[in-house]
């Protein structure tokens, strides 16, 4: 009787691991994503991609450059979307200006472009003057993109 209870307890023993075993989870499994290493050489090397495109909207970009054609440009960097000029007096003007434009964003939208405008010496500019040359930028923006078709 000893020997029959203990075969009993085996069977037992074994429908139940059998199954446990086979109510088991079948999802298949995605592997955790590595974690970022990072150390101080990590500062020195360059993060970006080489497929990596120009982060900024190409209308307005284009655009600041034709409104502010009578301006000499003295840096321009289409990655930060950063244009700065020197001195220029507007066609019809007197008064002589300096012009730095942002492009912050790949929207083509109002607050995607940052404009800031000197006169000489550092003098301010009137926000009303600030104002139309933001205007004639997006104005000449959405002429470009329309002349592309892409509404």
């Amino acid at each position: 009787m000893n020997i029959a209870r203990a075969a009993t307890l085996a069977t037992a023993f074994g429908l139940c691991a059998t199954l446990a075993a086979c109510s088991g989870d079948n999802r298949p499994t995605t592997p955790r994503p590595e974690e970022e290493r990072t150390t101080i050489w990590d500062m020195f090397g360059n993060r970006r991609g080489p497929n990596d495109t120009v982060a900024v909207n190409r209308y307005l970009w284009n655009a600041s450059l034709e409104v502010l054609n009578f301006l000499p440009v003295q840096s321009i960097d289409p990655f930060t979307g950063v244009i700065v000029t020197g001195y220029g007096t507007p066609p019809g003007g007197g008064r002589a200006y300096r012009a730095t434009v942002q492009v912050t964003d790949p929207a083509l939208d109002a607050r995607s472009l940052r404009l800031s405008l000197q006169g000489p010496g550092g003098t301010a500019v009137a926000p009303d003057t600030v104002r139309a040359v933001e205007d004639a930028i997006l104005t000449r923006a959405r002429q470009l993109r329309v002349r592309d078709g892409r509404l």
